[in-house]
Parts: C-alpha cells; structure tokens; sequence
C-alpha cells in the first residue's frame, strides 16, 4: 500500500552539532580496549593512560591521546573512567593525583564493601563517584545486539550528566545510590551463572563414555534450563513473603529423595558430585532440622541455611 502522506523535507542543522563529550579513561586490559575502541568509534574524544605504555598504541591508532601519566590524563578532563586490575590499582594509579570536580566511573570489578569504600574515598578527594559492574565480555562491547550491559551506582546526579556517554559501550542500568549496589548486582548474577555452569558441566560428564553425543544433550540442555526460568521469580516471592507452602508443587521431603537418584547415579557413572552436593546437603539439612516443619515447604526456605551459616562464621571471625 502507497502511503501519500507529504513527508517533511531533512535539512541540514542550521548550527553545528556540539561535539561529544570527552573523557579519561585509565586501564587498557581486554575490557578497556574494547571500551576506548567503542568510544573513540563513536566520535568522543578519548584521553588513555595504561601502566604499560605499550598498550596503548592501537587506542593512538584510533584517534585517542595517550598521557604519560594518570595525573595527565585526569587533568585533560572532568569524567574519568577506570577499567583497572582491582580496587588496589585504582588507589595505586590514582595516589596524589588531584580530582577536585572530577567524576569518577569505576568500572574496575570489586565488591561491594570496596565499592562503598572507593565512594567515600573519593568524595574525600572532591570528586563525584559511581561504582560499576560490566554484565559483558569485551566482544559484547560496542554490539547493542549482544545485550551486554553494565550496572551503576552511587551519585544519581552523575550518572545523569554523564548517561549518553555512558551508554556508548553498553546499555546502563542504575541501580541506586549505595555504592555497593552495583557490584552486589553483578556479583549475585554472576554466582548464577556458575551455579548454571555447575549444573551443565555435571550433565556432560554423566554421559562421557556413554553412546550419546554432547551435542545431542546440548539442545534438550538448553531446553530444560529455559522451562526451569519460572524458579527465578517463584524464589523471589517466596523469599519476599517468607511463605514457603503455599502452591508447593515438588516439596522439600520429595526433592530430597529424588537427590539420592542423582548422587547414586553420579557413583555409578564414575562422577564426583562435587559440583551439585552442596545444594543438595543444603535441602538434606533444611529437612533434617525438622521434618514435620519442613517437608512440605518449596526449596527456596533451605536458602534460609546459607544466612544463618554467614552470620554464624562472620560472629567467630569477629571473636
């Protein structure tokens, strides 16, 4: 079908465009490659520095200024982005370095309580702060397609300065101003995806030796984890509400039972089964604790162990 609507003409802006902004950026590993190829690709203007210079030469190549020092490179602009090794570089590279009316992005991976820290630190120091966890690879960098993305927190006001900018290598989400959020968030995806790294590498090694091909479990794999999502958020009401029976469909009692299947199977196939008891020690222990209470209970009520057995270590510790 014709669409005769009259389209309006494009004309040429009738004043330049403002240039895109500038910015610092400290650390040129893997991550920070990616991140200053991206940036410079899309017109900012890009100041590098990295502890070995050499490293620097292919940013060069791609447009960016190379500073002999950190203290250059944060005095060539007001935002600074650092993609170092850990939280100790960060305060190594940035030691008497001046960073009154500077805003720092950390995108160097820490924990939370570094995090916290870095915040403090520099707030000492005169400068505005946003911690960060990079929920990508350095190939994801730079490709809206591969859904990469990275989590802020800390300064709001920053983060919304800064927002178009920050958006050029990844999607960015804020995820409140407690400095320790974003690396919180990162950590607890992270933890399961290796749970689900766990789980996965378990399956492949039941079948080794067996007449059946990696790649004939890979899609009936993919297709289970897919039908389990439902669990994510089932977990979340249920830690939410603190009610762990209501619709229960596969209780604790049966799960529990069903585990000596896996373990005895595992025995049998010549597999350790490292990588899945301690979940399935936790359900043994939830129910042990107290069966009439616990058998009918979903799952989710045995992550109430992990909590206990943190706060009872982190007591010894502190005695």
């Amino acid at each position: 079908m014709t669409d005769n609507t009259p389209q309006t003409p494009i004309t040429a802006p009738s004043t330049p465009l403002a240039p895109l902004a500038p910015l610092t950026l400290l650390g040129l590993g893997d991550m920070g490659t990616a991140l200053a190829r991206t940036w410079l690709a899309a017109g900012h203007p890009v100041t590098v520095w990295n502890r070995t210079a050499a490293k620097a030469a292919a940013a060069a190549e791609h447009g960016a200024t190379v500073a002999a020092s950190p203290a250059e490179a944060v005095a060539a602009g007001r935002l600074v982005v650092l993609c170092l090794l850990d939280d100790a570089s960060v305060g190594a590279a940035l030691e008497g370095v001046d960073l009154t009316g500077k805003d720092l992005v950390n995108l160097t991976t820490g924990t939370p309580a570094e995090g916290r820290a870095r915040a403090a630190w520099a707030q000492a120091r005169g400068a505005r702060f946003l911690d960060a966890g990079i929920m990508a690879t350095p190939s994801m960098i730079g490709a809206p397609e591969a859904g990469g993305y990275v989590f802020y927190s800390g300064s709001r006001a920053l983060f919304d300065t800064h927002r178009d900018t920050l958006q050029v290598p990844a999607g960015a989400r804020f995820v409140g101003e407690d400095a320790g959020y974003a690396a919180l968030h990162d950590v607890a995806l992270l933890s399961a995806m290796y749970g689900m790294f766990a789980g996965i590498s378990h399956a492949y090694a039941l079948i080794e030796g067996e007449d059946i091909a990696p790649e004939d479990l890979s899609p009936l794999l993919s297709e289970w984890l897919g039908a389990m999502g439902f669990f994510v958020g089932s977990t979340a009401g249920r830690l939410s509400s603190k009610d762990f029976t209501t619709g229960v469909v596969s209780n604790l009692a049966m799960q529990v039972a069903a585990s000596k299947t896996l373990l005895r199977t595992a025995e049998e196939q010549g597999v350790s089964a490292e990588l899945i008891s301690p979940y399935l020690e936790l359900m043994r222990r939830r129910l042990a604790a107290d069966p009439a209470a616990h058998g009918g209970e979903d799952t989710a009520g045995a992550l109430t162990l992990l909590r206990d057995a943190g706060r009872a270590a982190a007591t010894t510790t502190a005695a």
